[in-house]
């Protein structure tokens, strides 16, 4: 298992469109992909899981990845929040 906390940037923070990005991109990956967020966990392959953590903008977040891609898992999923889920 890895993981690395990330800053959400993007002004919004995890509205809709941005949740549906982050679920498609933790979909092309085999390894289980969750993020924690003041103590619960989210599973970040399901949109109404990511919704419903509610994340802000200037929230800190920690993906943990698990399984046989979890390397590149957890690059990809970094690469997304701090690109701002492209807004």
């Amino acid at each position: 298992m890895v993981s690395q906390e990330v800053l959400i940037k993007n002004p919004t923070g995890l509205h809709l469109r941005p949740a549906g990005e982050l679920c498609k991109e933790a979909m092309l990956f085999k390894s289980k992909i969750t993020f924690e967020h003041n103590n619960s966990i989210s599973n970040a392959k399901s949109v109404l899981s990511v919704l419903g953590a509610c994340i802000k903008c200037g929230d800190v977040i920690t993906f943990k990845c698990e399984g046989e891609d979890e390397e590149e898992a957890l690059e990809a999923m970094i690469k997304l929040v701090e690109n701002g889920f492209g807004e």
